[in-house]
């Protein structure tokens, strides 16, 4: 029987640091996330780990 392996990407709880929204975004985005209530770049994709713009609060397991 072979271990099974733990994911390499998680959700993370960001803060906006325009208007203080809280949301959740996955750890390895493929296209840009905006905040929900003021449009506010949160994150870029980078071909692997996202470039995170906003405060982050919590790393999800």
């Amino acid at each position: 029987m072979r271990p099974v392996k733990e994911p390499t990407s998680r959700f993370i709880k960001v803060k906006c640091n325009k208007c203080k929204n809280e949301q959740i975004i996955f750890g390895k985005i493929s296209s840009n996330v905006v905040c929900l209530v003021c449009g506010t770049p949160i994150a870029d994709p980078s071909g692997g780990k996202s470039k995170i713009k906003a405060q982050i609060l919590e790393v999800l397991v």
